[in-house]
């Protein structure tokens, strides 16, 4: 167990270590340099005065930053010379749509169920003949019973 406890310390002591040179370093990062410390009349530093932050679509609330909002550019109105012709009165508007369209969808819808048409007329013939047959000799079979 002593091992082991000191062996932890070790790990603590080396952890703080490096948090402090961490923050060393951080600090040295932070600390503004003497020739861009100068204070204005106002006691704040030049650095807090100079945004050069630009906004073009957000209204900053900070009045500092306020300063950095971009007016919108106005766009030059230009004349389109396509728009300005007037289309000639006498040219008919066609329906793009209506070539694609076939001509006579009747014969279309008859080349595509003729097969069938066909099919279904030969079984009409069938099944009306057998109701003949089947009259007939209702009629044959009833005269002779009576």
């Amino acid at each position: 167990m002593a091992g082991q406890e000191d062996s932890i310390e070790e790990v603590v002591a080396a952890r703080k270590e490096r948090l402090r040179a961490l923050r060393a370093a951080h600090e040295l990062l932070n600390t503004p340099e003497e020739d861009h410390n100068t204070t204005d009349d106002k006691g704040t530093s030049e650095e807090t005065n100079k945004t050069n932050m630009k906004f073009r679509n957000y209204f900053p609330h900070d009045k500092l930053l306020q300063k950095g909002k971009l007016v919108r550019p106005v766009l030059p109105k230009l004349d389109d010379p396509i728009a300005a012709q007037l289309p000639c009165p006498s040219v008919k508007k066609e329906d793009p749509f209506q070539k694609l369209v076939p001509k006579k969808p009747h014969l279309e819808l008859h080349r595509d169920v003729q097969k069938r048409l066909e099919k279904l007329e030969r079984r009409t013939h069938k099944v009306l003949c057998k109701l003949k047959e089947q009259e007939r000799l209702k009629q044959e079979n009833g005269d002779g019973i009576n």
